[in-house]
């Protein structure tokens, strides 16, 4: 196998569970698929590397974070989305 296909697989899955990990993190009901998951893990984790490093040692450039940047970053790029896009409502009793 190649590297490259590595790489991209081990994207993939960091990025699913880190998204899987920030659905469950903001409250109420998700409705996105398994790929806009992996997309929002993998955003995510270019998001929480950007923040890490402007917070730590300075812009390092476009880098991932570890397992809990990707996921704050995860976090903060559903919030984002579901803004944007209107998808998440609050349900009135």
């Amino acid at each position: 196998m190649s590297s490259v296909f590595l790489t991209i697989l081990g994207w993939i899955v960091f990025g699913l569970i880190a998204g899987f990990l920030a659905r469950a993190i903001v409250p109420g009901k998700d409705d996105i698929g398994l790929l806009m998951t992996i997309v929002l893990g993998v955003v995510g984790s270019a998001v929480g590397g950007f923040l890490f490093g402007l917070f730590t040692v300075g812009l390092r450039g476009f880098e991932p974070a570890g397992w809990i940047g990707s996921v704050i970053g995860a976090v903060i790029v559903l919030v984002i989305y579901n803004k944007v896009t209107g998808r998440k409502r609050r349900v009135r009793s």
